[in-house]
């Protein structure tokens, strides 16, 4: 199957004026300036295939934002090898737009002082949808998204929940083959964060919507996403399935025990180790597998009287810091 994305030696270079301090320095910079390069993006490759959920994952500093700005053309990469659905972003902006959107979690592509449904009349235009089609799109994703009810207020005057709804819809009008999401849920509530999760991943299963996603909240990544890429120091560190990030990198489960009675002493095999021992309540930590689980479970119910047992395991944010 045919790659939609793909970037070979990925590179972004900034340039910075050198401001000078002092007098006859400052007048000379009038004349000549000069300029420090920085690196926003150096030697990044991946590839995405059709239909896929990928979360882009690096540290704030690391150039996330700026990597989906040179996928949509937004910024013209320094160097090497862009591929977007067979486009080149670069050569091909006219076409490529047609087929992919952005969706910025803290920049608006809505008319702030127009209503949303004027945006989306806007769009229809800009990318020629017939008016028998935009009819039924926009009533489908209007029912999806629930915005019936304020889709003809003012931007200005919506909520941020309401306005990245709107955002959303805007970004799927021309139905688009890839859409990128850079912070979709930030500074948004709990429920609202899982409906528009839900509806994500609805458009990816029936409409084929290939996801590509920079997030910090977690539950993002664990709820839409099927792989990971994780990137630092501008590098591909780790590139696989989701699935496969937690089984590899989950070395201990935590198990929870609450007695039914006081036990003072215990008599545990070397590979437990004991966090948290309060009278009738007891945390242990061992290695992740079937075995030592299996062994410590048969001395519990032969030698210790319990009433409830909790196992979990370290969260996906602690699995995500070891590679920082």
């Amino acid at each position: 199957m045919d790659n939609v994305i793909k970037v070979d030696d990925l590179k972004k270079v900034f340039r910075q004026e050198i401001k000078k301090q002092g007098f006859i320095p400052r007048i000379k910079s009038i004349f000549k300036w000069e300029y420090r390069e920085i690196d926003a993006v150096t030697n990044v490759s991946f590839e995405v295939k059709p239909w896929e959920k990928v979360a882009f994952l690096w540290p704030n500093w690391a150039g996330k934002s700026t990597t989906i700005k040179m996928l949509t053309w937004i910024l013209k990469e320094t160097s090497w090898s862009i591929n977007v659905l067979w486009f080149n972003p670069s050569d091909d902006r006219e076409k490529l737009v047609y087929k992919i959107w952005a969706v910025f979690g803290q920049t608006s592509r809505l008319w702030y002082h127009l209503s949303a449904y004027d945006t989306f009349t806007l769009f229809w235009k800009l990318f020629d949808i017939p008016e028998d089609k935009l009819k039924i799109r926009l009533e489908y994703l209007i029912k999806e998204f629930e915005i019936e009810k304020f889709m003809h207020s003012p931007v200005r005057k919506l909520s941020l929940w309401q306005r990245m709804r709107c955002e959303v819809v805007a970004s799927l009008i021309h139905n688009p083959e890839i859409i990128f999401l850079d912070e979709p849920t930030i500074g948004l509530d709990m429920i609202a964060k899982q409906k528009l999760r839900n509806v994500i991943n609805k458009i990816n299963l029936e409409e084929k919507t290939t996801i590509f996603l920079t997030s910090h909240d977690i539950w993002d990544i664990e709820e839409i996403c099927d792989r990971v890429i994780i990137i630092n120091y501008w590098k591909v560190i780790y590139d696989w399935e989701l699935k496969k990030l937690k089984s590899e990198h989950i070395k201990t489960k935590i198990l929870k025990i609450k007695f039914e009675k006081e036990i003072n002493n215990f008599s545990f095999p070397d590979f437990v180790k004991i966090i948290k021992n309060n009278w009738n309540y007891l945390e242990l930590e061992i290695p992740n597998n079937k075995e030592n689980l299996k062994e410590l479970f048969d001395i519990l119910n032969s030698d210790y009287p319990y009433e409830d047992i909790t196992i979990t395991e370290p969260s996906m944010e602690d699995i995500i810091k070891t590679f920082y």
